[in-house]
């Protein structure tokens, strides 16, 4: 039985991959390179659908952590979320990043016109934290450690 080795990154299935990109970058996660197409045999086997296509763009963390990968179907075309999810379907819960001044990311997500879900919270005397609902619906949780290791 094989064992998991290490986390190596969260994809994220979008309709608008330069408007996802750019929200990313804005918050302080690096592309590590333009949009790459992906298709043939590999793609529809490991995901499943027959001819489908794609363009993908990775992203990491500046510490060079688990990385997101960004996707936007060429073919077949996205579509809404349901229980039985396929990997063309738009979503995901949230996705969490720690940042170092949960202010000024929230204000330059702002800036942009992506607002909190709720407030900036505080756990304890350890966290600030905060959901912004970015394009598309993405919930990006951001915290900043206030107190701690």
């Amino acid at each position: 039985m094989g064992h998991i080795r290490r986390f190596d990154h969260v994809g994220i299935t979008v309709a608008d991959l330069e408007t996802v990109t750019a929200f990313f970058v804005s918050l302080g996660l690096e592309a590590e390179g333009p949009p790459m197409p992906v298709e043939g045999t590999f793609l529809d086997t490991v995901i499943g659908i027959p001819g489908s296509a794609t363009e993908i763009v990775m992203l990491t963390t500046p510490d060079g952590g688990t990385r997101l990968e960004l996707s936007r179907f060429v073919r077949p075309d996205h579509v809404p979320g349901s229980p039985g999810a396929m990997a063309n379907e738009l979503g995901l819960r949230n996705v969490a990043f720690e940042v170092d001044d949960l202010q000024a990311a929230v204000e330059r997500a702002a800036a942009q016109g992506y607002g909190l879900v709720g407030a900036v919270g505080r756990h304890e005397d350890l966290w600030l934290m905060a959901y912004v609902r970015g394009p598309e619906g993405l919930i990006v949780s951001l915290a900043e450690r206030i107190g701690g290791a």
